[in-house]
């Protein structure tokens, strides 16, 4: 998610849902994951999320983030429910961070995943809505700016288009835009959303962030090309931490239009958020 600036932390089920557990797979084993065990309408584990609030001020969005099981629930079926609203003039939504930091492993393979799927809505209703699935480096909590403390975006959507859109924002990435890859999204239904950092090579060129939908790579970046060691070690080798969040406008998707819809039908739901080290 294209990020200007950064602010310090100052029940009803409208869909069927299915349980999701972190998959294993050979050659990792599981570091952390929340799968999003709770109650109908309850709010998401606050063990493991800060619960954003406010307006944050960046990308001329619309939203207010809300502290609101209407905005940001379980499902009661294991499943994170991030839900925008209209009431009046006044978009409210959903936005969680982890707790939980990590580094990918030195010498080794670090993937992050989730399993994700939006609403069912009619393309047409979703213009001006923008989810994400997206770490941002821990730094920028004691002060680093963006995009010097890194970013890298697992997943984004806009305006209900089936694509979805992987990349890394930083110093040397072509910013505002970053650099990013994006594939074409099958349907509406759940599909997994991964990146990959691969540090088995001692040479931070030969490093790889590599970005994956359902297993299937579709962009994938080089130390090489960053051509910055300490950029590169912002985005590989410094503390990151999870984001899941729902937009309303803002420069990337334009803004909502008298079609657009909030509600379950237009909203992002989590299966799982998981974190596998090699």
């Amino acid at each position: 998610m294209h990020f200007a600036s950064y602010l310090p932390l100052l029940p009803v089920l409208g869909t069927s849902v299915l349980a999701w557990n972190p998959p294993s797979y050979d050659g990792y084993r599981l570091v952390w994951s929340d799968a999003f065990s709770g109650s109908s309408g309850s709010l998401p584990n606050e063990n493991n999320w800060n619960i954003i609030t406010g307006n944050l001020g960046v990308n001329n969005e619309l939203e207010v983030y809300m502290r609101d099981p209407r905005n940001v629930q379980h499902s009661g079926g294991d499943t994170l429910q991030i839900v925008p609203w209209k009431d009046g003039s006044t978009w409210t939504s959903g936005r969680i961070e982890s707790k939980f930091t990590f580094t990918p492993t030195a010498g080794g393979r670090t993937m992050a995943e989730g399993q994700i799927r939006f609403g069912g809505n009619d393309i047409g209703t979703k213009a001006g809505l923008w989810p994400a699935f997206w770490l941002l480096g821990d730094s920028i909590r004691s002060g680093t700016p963006w995009p010097a403390c890194g970013e890298l975006d697992i997943v984004e959507t806009v305006n209900g288009q089936l694509r979805g859109y992987g990349t890394a924002h930083c110093t040397a990435c072509n910013e505002p835009t970053g650099r990013g890859g994006s594939v074409s999204i099958p349907n509406q239904d759940w599909q997994r959303w991964r990146i990959v950092w691969d540090r088995t090579n001692g040479d931070w060129r030969a490093q790889t962030i590599t970005w994956f939908m359902n297993d299937q790579q579709y962009h994938q970046l080089t130390g090489a090309q960053i051509n910055d060691q300490g950029v590169w070690t912002a985005l590989t080798a410094r503390p990151q931490f999870f984001i899941l969040n729902m937009a309303v406008g803002g420069n990337w998707p334009g803004y909502p239009n008298d079609r657009t819809q909030g509600g379950y039908g237009a909203m992002m739901e989590v299966g799982y958020v998981a974190l596998y080290s090699s």
